[in-house]
């Protein structure tokens, strides 16, 4: 019996539903390995395992090292990772899929590549930021300027509810250090929020570069998805911790503690993976995983791994 290189793939069913998970996990100055089906985090402190099966996104900060045998495992686990720079630079990576199953992807497709269903779904996502307000009818300018006032509004409800002076947001992505304490908590409470959507966007089987509203960038959908959020979420919670710290030069640290806080505080996982799921039209039905056919345009959808050739000979017979 040949023996089998690296570990053993862990089956779906010992790995936890993606709204059941740990919204994230933010590290720095630590390495990364694999022990069994744990991360192992080792920095100056000491060692901690950490199960890969119940994090969601995983926050990589400055001088953190990962091992191949790591990345193994968070591909297998369908465990994003967010890399997070100096100056508030982000890149992007992620796991295999959870969900094995292409039908949200497909789905997503045929949506975004029709403009009467991408205009309906884009209605949507602004109908979920407005309950009390009928925008079936409005078009995307006037959805636009309809929700720019809303921002701005909700901008300035928080500095009245807070005390944290507010002119206007600004954000350089060469130069994290130089904003005021508002806009250095605000980057960091939107970029945990764009994790945790492009985690789970990701590990749905979806993609982040389809997006509704904003277009052209890999991250297209990840934007659209987050902006359902950000009243709610990172906009309150940077301005309360403005409140409370000030210009501390750790605000950013303290910005995403209180995002994880948040999220957890709020279930936003839950919502997150049911928004996506009704914003794209998947029934429970629609979720069949581990299924791979051959795609016929005569014959529908045929039987994968048979030997075709083999057939056509008999048939010749």
């Amino acid at each position: 019996m040949v023996k089998q290189a690296g570990a053993k793939k862990p089956e779906r069913y010992e790995l936890g539903r993606v709204q059941d998970r740990v919204t994230f996990l933010y590290l720095e100055h630590a390495k990364l390995n694999r022990q069994n089906s744990a991360i192992q985090v080792v920095d100056q402190r000491g060692i901690v395992d950490v199960p890969a099966a119940i994090l969601s996104v995983l926050m990589l900060g400055p001088g953190v090292d990962v091992t191949h045998r790591a990345m193994e495992l968070i591909g297998e686990s369908g465990l994003g990772v967010v890399w997070v720079g100096e100056h508030g630079v982000r890149q992007y990576a992620y796991g295999r899929a959870l969900n094995h199953s292409s039908a949200l992807l497909e789905a997503q497709a045929r949506l975004v590549s029709n403009q009467h269903s991408r205009l309906a779904v884009a209605r949507e996502m602004y109908q979920m930021r407005f309950p009390h307000d009928d925008v079936s009818q409005l078009t995307m300018q006037q959805l636009r300027g309809k929700e720019g006032a809303r921002v701005r509004r909700v901008y300035l409800e928080q500095s009245e509810r807070t005390g944290v002076a507010w002119s206007h947001r600004e954000y350089n992505p060469d130069n994290f250090e130089e904003g005021t304490p508002i806009n250095k908590a605000l980057t960091a409470a939107h970029q945990a929020l764009y994790g945790l959507s492009y985690s789970v966007i990701s590990a749905l089987g979806a993609s982040a570069g389809l997006g509704f509203v904003h277009t052209g960038h890999d991250l297209s959908f990840v934007y659209d998805f987050a902006d359902l959020y950000k009243a709610e979420f990172s906009i309150p919670v940077a301005f309360s911790v403005t409140a409370k710290v000030g210009n501390d030069p750790d605000i950013g640290t303290k910005t995403r503690l209180a995002m994880r806080d948040a999220f957890t505080d709020g279930k936003l996982l839950v919502r997150m993976v049911k928004d996506l799921k009704a914003l794209l039209g998947l029934t429970q039905a629609d979720e069949v995983a581990d299924t791979i056919s051959l795609w016929d345009d005569r014959l529908g959808l045929q039987k994968f791994g048979v030997q075709y050739h083999e057939l056509q000979e008999d048939d010749t017979k």
